[in-house]
Formats: structure tokens, sequence, C-alpha cells
């Protein structure tokens, strides 16, 4: 989905919460809350590992051990960035036996790692911008 539709269709013009004072009633957030947010997600994936991370799980579910090999990180970093990243609410997991099975925990943010690595790819391929 584009940003254009993004922003115009499938969330509104800007994300909704309930206002505190009236049950059920629905408010924009408040803009420099909004870029909060947005700056603390794209300063957790300002790591170099962390974005290897997400980029190996925007291509499906993993455990720690598939994504040790993924990030090429020793097991005890990868272990703590997940943990990072699960309690910012980045990720999510689940238990398969004794696994802990790892997810992103939405399409956005797939999206914004293949776009910041789309990025990196015009930059040190010397590409012309395009929309």
């Amino acid at each position: 989905m584009s940003a254009g539709r993004h922003l115009a269709g499938a969330h509104g013009a800007q994300p909704a919460r309930v206002a505190p004072d009236a049950p059920g009633t629905r408010v924009a957030p408040e803009r420099g809350d909004r870029l909060e947010a947005a700056a603390s997600v794209l300063a957790l994936l300002a790591d170099r590992t962390r974005l290897a991370l997400m980029e190996r799980l925007g291509r499906g579910e993993a455990d720690v051990t598939t994504l040790t090999e993924a990030c090429g990180a020793a097991r005890p970093s990868v272990s703590q960035h997940l943990a990072k990243l699960r309690l910012a609410g980045l990720v999510t997991t689940r238990k398969d036996g004794r696994r802990v099975v790892y997810a992103l925990g939405h399409g956005h943010l797939r999206r914004l790692v293949d776009e910041a690595l789309n990025v990196a790819d015009h930059q040190l391929g010397s590409l012309p911008p395009h929309d």
C-alpha cells in the first residue's frame, strides 16, 4: 500500500485513540506524540543488528538460532536486541515447544525496513532517485 493510500485509506488521516474523558470517543493523537513515537521506532531500527533482525523477520517467523545465523552476531547480543524490540512492540513471540518464535509486530515494519534498504541500495549503487 502506498503512503498516500495509507494516509487516506486503511487507517484514516491519523491513527485515532480513545479520549480519556469520554469513553468510546476517538480523537487524533497530538502531532508531537505521533512524531515522538515514530522517532522512537526509527531509533530502535538505527542499529545494524536490530535492522538485520527486522529484515530477516520480514521474510517470516524465526527462532533465536535462525536469527543469530542470519545477522551474524553472538547469541547473547541477538537475545538482548530481540528483547528491546519485543518490549517496544516491534516484534511478537510465541512458544513452539521449547523454542520461542519471533515475528514482526505488523506489516508496516516490513515495508519500513524494505524502504530503508532500498535507499541504501540507491546510495551504494549510485542509482538515481525516483518515486
